[in-house]
């Protein structure tokens, strides 16, 4: 155990508490800057990639070519959970956030200088593709690391929920921040943002990498793995461990995400190419109304995090799953409309039902596993959802939309009906999870799990 390890193990309740501050804020900064990147290209993907490296495709066609690049990084997030979660649970939360957000950040700064079909023809899309597994893979071991980093600093139970919901802040500031740049620049460039306007916000990744850094670099190791590596409990192979021991966890809780992250790809992605090739709304109206968006989300995952310590993880979870079977169809019957006041405020709160899951989600997942294996297998368990939702999402709302599936074509409560699709397994997965939000996290579950089904009451290990 290193000294920095003692002294996380060590801390007075006082200076825990400024190392929990600490803690939370490096770890939403850092997700915040992570998925800046990731939602950078998904953003960039409906606005500018069909153009600029498949030029010679019917424009719909082209859109579902670069969407088929942009699922890519989703297909790449399980990997990234798998190498991560392994050096996680084996060297520590810490120093494997700072590898996560070195291999991010240069990934996306290197997108910048990709050439076009024009100049390199075919090898344009190509490295992008490349770009986005590494993307994929940076960002799939980022999730489990930040709210462990956050969640293992919590003395109790009675705000876990709140404390892990923080990390989760950092998709709406990455999202946020995201549109922001693009807006911004594409605002400067005008005519001149498919040339270059586009490239600079993912030139900026590199500044925002350093400040990352150098916040990260000033915490300390989590007291629930300093406390494993004292009582040399860390697992060789935590992730062969952890789907010897945990598949049904790692695979409910992949399909628990099912109804938030499916929509949500579809609601900041999809909605580019629907309104500005349909609807034939403004770039800048579209960034701008996500940016209001990203902005309630900015209270309302906090606020689903923190009534998830008060009335339950799976109450609130299963309750926004409801809200988002019901939402898809409000939210294409009124976009639809293409009335520029009822389209901006439809997305504007479009992310509220995402958000009622997203909230508690975080503890939801990682209280699915007990500490030694919990960086692998919470990793697992958020990113294989990447495969069956996230990443296919924008893809199959295009080829549902152009007519390239069974569904009626150009009818947008057909998209409606993915999303409750999505919801109704979500559901079914979330009432299948044990609800482990009373254990204590900072002891080993399969003791704890000893004593409630023997009924009797004796020390648990750690």
């Amino acid at each position: 155990m290193t000294a920095t390890d003692a002294t996380a193990f060590a801390l007075s309740p006082a200076k825990h508490q400024v190392q929990l501050r600490r803690a939370v804020i490096a770890s939403t900064i850092g997700t915040a800057i992570e998925w800046y990147d990731f939602f950078l290209y998904s953003t960039v993907t409906g606005l500018v990639f069909a153009k600029l490296f498949f030029p010679n495709s019917d424009p719909w066609v082209g859109t579902l070519e670069a969407f088929a690049i942009y699922a890519v990084g989703f297909v790449a997030r399980p990997i990234g959970a798998a190498i991560f979660g392994h050096y996680g649970d084996r060297i520590g939360r810490k120093s494997t956030l700072i590898a996560t957000l070195l291999l991010m950040g240069l990934a996306t700064f290197a997108v910048a200088l990709v050439p076009t079909y024009e100049s390199i023809g075919i090898w344009g899309a190509v490295l992008l593709t490349i770009l986005r597994f590494i993307q994929g893979i940076g960002v799939g071991g980022e999730w489990g690391g930040s709210v462990l980093m956050s969640m293992e600093w919590a003395r109790t139970n009675h705000s876990r929920g709140f404390i892990a919901s923080w990390p989760q802040f950092g998709v709406p500031c990455g999202l946020f921040l995201a549109n922001l740049a693009v807006l911004a620049f594409s605002q400067m460039s005008g005519e001149q943002f498919l040339a270059w306007g586009w490239r600079i916000p993912f030139f900026l990744s590199l500044l925002l990498v350093v400040v990352g850094l150098y916040i990260r670099l000033g915490i300390f190791e989590t007291p629930v793995f300093a406390k494993l590596l004292a009582e040399r409990k860390v697992e060789r192979t935590p992730i062969l461990e952890v789907i010897k021991r945990h598949p049904k966890e790692i695979i409910l809780s992949s399909f628990a995400r099912m109804a938030e992250q499916a929509p949500f790809y579809i609601f900041t992605a999809f909605i580019f190419s629907y309104g500005i090739g349909s609807l034939h709304v403004s770039r800048d109206f579209l960034l701008t109304a996500v940016l209001v968006a990203s902005v309630l989300s900015f209270f309302s995952i906090p606020f689903f995090g923190h009534l998830s310590d008060r009335i339950g993880r799976k109450n609130i979870y299963m309750a926004g799953i409801v809200v988002m079977a019901f939402w898809g169809f409000v939210y294409f019957g009124l976009y639809a409309t293409a009335i520029p006041l009822v389209v901006f405020i439809v997305i504007a709160l479009s992310l509220i039902p995402h958000d009622m899951q997203y909230g508690p989600q975080a503890s939801l997942i990682a209280e699915s596993f007990t500490g030694r294996l919990r960086y692998s297998g919470a990793s697992l368990g958020y990113q294989l959802a990447s495969i069956v939702a996230g990443g296919p999402a924008p893809y199959i709302a295009t080829k549902i939309w152009s007519g390239e599936t069974f569904l009626p074509a150009k009818n947008p409560y057909m998209i409606s009906l993915y999303i409750l699709a999505c919801c109704v397994i979500g559901f079914v997965a979330t009432v299948m999870l044990k609800d482990r939000s009373k254990y204590d996290h900072t002891r080993e579950y399969e003791e704890q799990e000893t004593v409630e089904a023997e009924g009797v009451r004796r020390p648990a290990m750690g």
